[in-house]
């Protein structure tokens, strides 16, 4: 040691005061190097000579770490298991690496210099963040009214020891030693002195609690964690049962009936007892009783019970529906024409029924026969309906007869050209049409047993034509004169020249009888004329009678 250090421990020793300072502590993290600053990380005295850190042992005494000269390389002092763990940086703060919890000392910084010796004491924590929060022991179900370990959360290695909290469906749940029981403790280990802790969950559930998640939070200096447990089902005995028929509404006679057991308890029960119609019929691990093709006295009240308890039991009644047709005839039908055809219907039903009526998907009136056409041909169908339900059955009506020719006619085309024969029948089935002459053009049609067929020819001659129609059930003909095309023209011709002369005659009397009043007004007016003048020449007075006067005048007027 240099003669100035040397003196100043003398002068320590003989009295001199030291001067010690509080300092922050300092946090260090678990495995971590940990830095201790000197004096806050002030810089050192001017005239510093050195700088020492120490730590006070778990037993009382200080123990040497290290020293480090002024503008000289550190020495180590320790002899224990920091011997290899410290060093000191450019700041004088002191480093010691891989932190542990026996690292939780006060490590004193004494800084030596040519007037003066002071130390600043440093407290060192060391935290360690604790592993992930596991849930063990986790209950697969809870019973209802009975208490019932949920859980134990686990919050392993942390310093300081975590905290641990319950929450159900996001709710905090207090502990109460009834329907909410928490038990907390904490291990250390020894080895590394890290905390554990422990919280066991016992919780009384009710059917409320159904699908819970139960969650357990663990709070710690370094950050908190959850983990979950649910969620969990609720075991308690069945309270009530029901019987259900899951048929829809109606149930008919002849139909498969299906009851359904079914109780409130969980899990469900696997057994159960029906009741039908006085037998009790057991069924394991099932819940429902199947009925099949039930009768119109199937109705009445049905029972189950559970198998462990019949106590618990439910009924449920059955009300049988029924509708029933009949109808004579069915099928295919075939009947001729003018025959009668009687139709008869029946029904049975449990209520008020409906019977409609439809022919060819039409509606009509209920089908009578009294004397069949062809008309009335067709598929008739009779429905009943009883509410949801219906019944329906069909006849097809076929009438048949032999063919009748009801139409034989011709006609000229608009050109003159040709003639065009129409040949119209009646019969079932379609009859066949032959002519007696070869025609071309030929159309034909059939609907509800009437036919008609035409065909177009150019007689050159005048001809008598026979249509002839034929189905299986006989035949008929029918003949008309056709005149010739050109016999028709010529007739035609000395038809329009006989009325051009009678036009000329009536033409000739007209103007003649014109001319004739002509001439006699023409007379009329020249005696007229020839009277006026030869009063006006004597200048004479006529001499004569009232009488003759009147008589003139009425010859002049007559002519």
């Amino acid at each position: 040691m240099e003669p100035a250090a040397f003196l100043l421990l003398l002068c320590v020793c003989a009295g001199t005061s030291l001067q010690a300072w509080a300092s922050l502590g300092v946090t260090a993290m678990y495995g971590e190097t940990i830095v201790v600053p000197c004096n806050s990380g002030s810089p050192p005295p001017n005239d510093l000579m050195f700088i020492k850190w120490k730590y006070e042992k778990a037993d009382g005494s200080s123990g040497d770490l290290l020293v480090k000269q002024h503008e000289r390389e550190a020495t180590v002092q320790a002899t224990d298991g920091y011997a290899a763990r410290v060093s000191i940086d450019v700041q004088y703060s002191l480093l010691i690496t891989k932190a542990t919890l026996m690292d939780q000392h006060t490590f004193t910084c004494m800084v030596v210099s040519a007037g003066n010796l002071n130390e600043y004491p440093v407290p060192v924590v060391v935290y360690k963040k604790p592993t992930a929060v596991q849930i063990v022991d986790k209950a697969e179900v809870l019973h209802k009214d009975k208490p019932t370990m949920v859980g134990t959360c686990v919050v392993a290695d942390a310093n300081p020891a975590a905290s641990i909290a319950w929450k159900k469906n996001g709710q905090a749940l207090v502990a109460d030693n009834k329907a909410v029981v928490i038990t907390t403790s904490t291990k250390v280990e020894p080895s590394t002195g890290l905390s554990t802790t422990l919280s066991i969950l016992q919780y009384v559930a009710s059917k409320g609690d159904a699908e819970a998640v139960f969650t357990c939070m663990s709070a710690h200096a370094l950050g908190n964690d959850t983990a979950d447990v649910g969620p969990v089902s609720v075991h308690y005995p069945s309270e009530k049962v029901s019987l259900q028929v899951l048929n829809k509404a109606p149930i008919m006679e002849g139909d498969n009936v299906t009851l359904k057991c079914h109780a409130d308890g969980n899990p469900p029960p696997k057994a159960f007892y029906f009741h039908i119609k006085g037998q009790k019929t057991l069924v394991e691990n099932a819940d429902t009783y199947t009925l099949t093709a039930i009768g119109r006295d199937a109705g009445g009240e049905y029972k189950c019970a559970l198998a462990d308890n019949e106590k618990m039991e439910a009924s449920q009644s059955i009300v049988v529906s029924y509708l029933e047709l009949s109808l004579n005839p069915t099928g295919k039908v075939v009947k001729t024409v003018g025959d009668t055809l009687s139709v008869e219907m029946e029904k049975s039903a449990s209520g008020e029924a409906i019977v409609s009526w439809r022919k060819d998907g039409k509606a009509v009136k209920e089908p009578v026969f009294t004397k069949l056409t062809y008309s009335e041909a067709g598929v008739y169908k009779c429905e009943v309906t009883m509410g949801g339900i219906t019944r329906h059955q069909s006849f097809e009506l076929v009438v048949e007869g032999r063919p009748v020719i009801t139409g034989l006619t011709k006609q000229r085309s608009v050109d003159g050209n040709h003639k065009v024969l129409t040949c119209e029948a009646e019969g079932v089935p379609e009859p066949s049409f032959q002519w007696s002459v070869n025609g071309s053009n030929e159309w034909s049609a059939y609907s509800n047993g009437k036919a008609t067929h035409k065909i177009t020819v150019i007689p050159k001659l005048n001809l008598t034509v026979t249509c002839s129609v034929s189905n299986k059930l006989g035949d008929d003909s029918m003949t008309i004169n056709v005149s010739s095309v050109f016999n028709e023209d010529s007739e035609k011709k000395d038809s329009q020249e006989e009325s051009d002369d009678q036009a000329k005659l009536i033409v000739g009397v007209v103007v003649g009888l014109i001319l004739a009043a002509a001439v006699v007004a023409l007379i009329y007016w020249l005696y007229m004329k020839n009277s006026r003048q030869g009063s006006w020449k004597t200048n004479e007075k006529e001499v004569g009678t009232s009488e003759e006067s009147k008589k003139l005048e009425e010859n002049n007027h007559t002519v």
